[in-house]
């Protein structure tokens, strides 16, 4: 009988979702007690909150810039405009700190020279706490998505910049040799060497920044907003409303799951190539 339960690749979603059970139900259990309620929260309370957040009330989200408006998006629950907000600033820090991520990183790490005399620099900004920054970006920015952006960027940035460096560096000399032996140029040991040898690390460090980019986005509503679901947190925070505080954080959990699973789908389209976990060994 053992053996049909047995964890394996058949049954693990089982196992997963079993986890997942037994939390839910040690947390209900253990919050019986009102005073263990009041620092943890009610996971059924919770999941009520979720609930209404999703289905009662309404709220809308003014497009625009400065005080030009362009168009207004209405929605059945105001939590979607909360939504919209910050998974709009998680996207656009995913995308310009991934973009730039990877340019500067190839630059650097096919630039020795240039390589050399920023590598200081470079490290001395990846050591500064980035939560200082949020004050200056909101001087710079003001408190509108931008300043969460920025800081949410200043996160996933060096996630990809320091494994698509890696990535490069790691490229064999004996595949450099043959390639230049075959008279490839610059531009075609890039297309053809190096960005195939940097793609596994550039993925594998897009899983990181995507959970990166929305803690950027959320400490940044957290410091300074007026949207976002970051800012109904510290809402609930400031009249010690715990469960509303958990309901924000399993919203964000959810979400970022999904823009997760989003990436592995590219992941796997792009990376049809790279052979499957031992098929090296057969070969």
């Amino acid at each position: 009988m053992w053996k049909l339960f047995k964890p394996n690749h058949k049954n693990i979603r089982f196992w997963q979702l079993m986890v997942l059970a037994i939390v839910l139900v040690v947390w209900h259990v253990a919050t019986r007690n009102p005073q263990t309620a009041f620092f943890f929260g009610e996971p059924l309370k919770v999941a009520q909150r979720i609930w209404e957040w999703f289905t009662v009330g309404s709220g809308s989200l003014e497009v625009g810039i400065g005080d030009t408006t362009f168009f207004t998006l209405s929605f059945p629950a105001e939590i979607y405009s909360h939504l919209l907000i910050t998974l709009t600033e998680t996207v656009l820090a995913f995308v310009i700190g991934t973009v730039f991520g990877l340019a500067i990183g190839l630059w650097l790490a096919l630039s020795p020279t240039a390589s050399a005399i920023l590598d200081p620099y470079v490290k001395a900004a990846n050591s500064m706490p980035r939560v200082i920054l949020a004050p200056i970006f909101a001087m710079w920015f003001g408190l509108g998505i931008w300043s969460k952006v920025a800081l949410a960027v200043t996160l996933v940035f060096f996630i990809v910049f320091f494994n698509v460096y890696q990535g490069v560096k790691e490229v064999s000399p004996v595949v450099l040799a043959n390639a230049r032996m075959l008279g490839a140029n610059a531009r075609q040991l890039l297309r053809t060497v190096y960005l195939p040898s940097a793609t596994s690390w550039v993925f594998s460090s897009l899983h990181t920044s995507i959970g990166l980019a929305f803690v950027g986005a959320v400490v940044g509503e957290y410091l300074g907003s007026a949207r976002g679901v970051g800012y109904l947190i510290l809402q609930a925070e400031g009249t010690f409303d715990i469960n509303t505080v958990f309901a924000g954080i399993v919203v964000l959990t959810i979400f970022a799951l999904v823009l997760d699973l989003a990436v592995g789908v590219i992941e796997k389209r792009l990376m049809k190539w790279q052979p499957k976990s031992g098929e090296t060994e057969k070969l």
